[in-house]
């Protein structure tokens, strides 16, 4: 993989992540966790990339942007996850003791 594919990569997740942010934002779970599959196929294939000289000059530049703008919509959508994984969290622990109590008298 050279400089630009690199770079290039970079970017395509930078609009995946955006998208992803999208999807957190109106609560649309199942296309978020298609988006962070797809996102994880682009880090499959950088670092399969093998060992790529490290960039310099424009090229490292935007790859620094990009890293930059994936931390910051990473950040976005774990504010916005949170308190959904902390009502999920809730139900499961929810169902998990109402199954216990339903064990323990018979029910």
């Amino acid at each position: 993989m050279n400089a630009q594919d690199t770079v290039s990569m970079y970017e395509a997740m930078v609009g995946i992540t955006d998208q992803m942010l999208a999807a957190a934002t109106i609560e649309d779970w199942d296309r978020l966790a298609q988006l962070e599959m797809q996102c994880a196929a682009c880090v499959r294939q950088l670092k399969a990339g093998g060992d790529a000289q490290p960039l310099a000059g424009q090229d490292r530049v935007r790859k620094v942007d990009a890293i930059r703008r994936m931390l910051d919509a990473d950040r976005k959508i774990r504010d916005l996850t949170q308190p959904w994984m902390t009502k999920l969290s809730a139900m499961i622990s929810n169902k998990s003791t109402e199954r216990r109590v339903a064990r323990a008298y018979g029910i």
